[in-house]
C-alpha cells in the first residue's frame, strides 16, 4: 500500500478513512488522527500522529510522524491532559486503548467493557485523571489510566450513545446525543449515582439524567459544549440542522425535567451533520462537518445585517467526519473525511 501524500495543507493516508481528528491540549502542531479501513465496515484501524509546520504560500505542511496498527477500525481519539505523550482511542470491537507515543507499536493499557462499538472518547480538562467513553451498546463509562476496570457505567440510552462529553466548566457535568434524538446532561454528584451496599456500578449502572432535551426527531450526531457560556452547547445530526441550545431555561413537563431553550439553528448543510465543535476563542463562533463533503463555520450571533454562515471549506471529496479548531492558534481548523485527507487551514 502506498505512504502518505501531502500538498500544502493536505495529508492524505491512502486505504483509510478518517473518524476523527484531536489537537494535543500541549503541543501546538500536533495532531491525532483516528482512521479505520474499508470506511469503518469492515477490517483495521490506524492511529496517525501528524505534524503541521509552516509551508510555503502561507498554507501548513503537514508530515506524518508515527502510525499505530489496531486490529478493528478506529471511530475517536482524546489525547490525555495531564500526560503530553498519552491518548485514548475508542474501537469498533468495543475495545479502549491508551497510547505513549514515545514507545512503539502496542499500546500501554486496554480495556474491554463495552459489548459495542465505543463511538466517542473525551478527556475531562477539569478533572484531569479521568476519561469518559460512549458506545453503541446506550452506555457511557467513566475512566482513569491507572485502574484497570472502569470507574462507573452510566446507561445513558436505550440504544447508540455517539458522543459523551464532559462540561469545560463543571467537573462533575457531562453531555450525551443519542439515535433517540435526544440530548441529555448528568449531574455525577446527584444521589442516584451513590452506590450502596451490596451494589456495584457494573450491576445497577447509573440511568437517571438531570436534564433531557429533545434535541430532534432523528438521530443525534454530534454535541459540543460552548467554552464560554456554561449550559450552553450545540447539537446536529441527521437532520441537516444544527441547533444551539441554553439548558439554564428549562421546561417543566409532566414526565420530569425535560427541555432547554434552542437559541439559534443554523441552516445549509445538504446532508448529515456529524461532527460540531465550538471555537476555544470566541463564545459565538462554531464549526461544522457533513456528509455534504463540506467543512462550515458559523457565527451564531451575527451583528445586523451579517449572514450566520461565515466560510464554506469544500476540498474534500467524501463525507466530512470529524473537524477541530487549533487550541492555541486562533483561526486555525482542521477538518478530516472518508476521503482518507486531513486538511489544515487558516478560516
Amino acid at each position: 500500500m502506498s505512504g502518505p501524500r501531502t500538498l500544502p495543507g493536505v495529508l492524505q493516508t491512502p486505504g483509510f478513512a478518517h473518524y476523527s481528528l484531536a489537537w494535543s491540549p500541549f503541543h501546538t502542531t500536533r495532531i491525532a488522527l483516528a482512521s479505520s479501513a474499508n470506511f469503518g465496515l469492515v477490517g483495521n484501524g490506524r492511529l496517525h500522529l501528524v505534524s503541521v509546520a509552516p509551508g510555503p504560500g502561507g498554507l501548513p505542511a503537514l508530515s506524518l510522524d508515527k502510525q499505530y496498527e489496531t486490529q478493528d477500525g478506529l471511530y475517536d481519539v482524546a489525547w490525555s491532559e495531564i500526560h503530553e505523550n498519552q491518548l485514548v482511542t475508542g474501537s469498533g470491537d468495543g475495545s479502549i486503548r491508551l497510547w505513549d507515543v514515545m514507545l512503539n507499536d502496542l499500546p500501554i493499557r486496554a480495556w474491554q467493557e463495552h459489548t459495542r462499538e465505543v463511538f466517542s472518547v473525551d478527556w475531562s480538562n477539569i478533572k484531569k485523571d479521568t476519561f469518559a467513553s460512549s458506545s453503541w451498546d446506550g452506555m457511557v463509562k467513566l475512566w482513569t489510566p491507572e485502574h484497570p476496570r472502569s470507574l462507573s457505567t452510566l446507561h445513558a440510552h436505550l440504544s447508540c450513545v455517539y458522543q459523551a462529553l464532559f462540561s469545560p466548566h463543571q467537573p462533575d457535568i457531562l453531555a450525551t446525543c443519542s439515535t433517540d434524538g435526544t440530548v441529555k446532561i448528568f449531574d455525577l454528584r446527584a444521589p442516584a449515582y451513590a452506590q450502596g451496599p451490596g451494589t456495584n456500578n457494573f450491576t445497577h449502572p447509573i440511568s437517571a439524567a438531570a436534564l433531557t432535551v429533545p434535541a430532534s426527531t432523528t438521530e443525534v450526531l454530534t454535541l459540543d459544549w460552548n467554552k464560554y457560556r456554561p449550559f450552553v452547547l450545540a447539537s446536529a445530526g441527521v437532520d441537516k440542522m444544527v441547533k444551539v441550545w441554553d439548558c439554564r431555561m428549562i421546561k417543566i413537563a409532566e414526565t420530569g425535567n425535560v427541555g432547554g431553550v434552542c437559541e439559534t439553528q443554523l441552516l445549509g448543510h445538504e446532508y448529515a451533520v456529524r461532527k460540531v465543535q465550538w471555537s476555544p476563542h470566541r463564545a459565538d463562533v462554531l464549526a461544522t462537518a457533513s456528509y455534504d463533503m463540506t467543512c462550515r463555520v458559523w457565527n451564531t450571533s451575527p451583528a445586523a445585517g451579517r449572514a450566520q454562515l461565515m466560510y464554506i471549506h469544500d476540498p474534500h471529496t467524501e463525507f466530512v467526519v470529524g473537524c477541530s479548531w487549533s487550541i492555541y492558534e486562533e483561526g486555525v481548523l482542521a477538518s478530516c473525511g472518508w476521503d482518507s485527507k486531513l486538511n489544515v487551514f487558516h478560516v
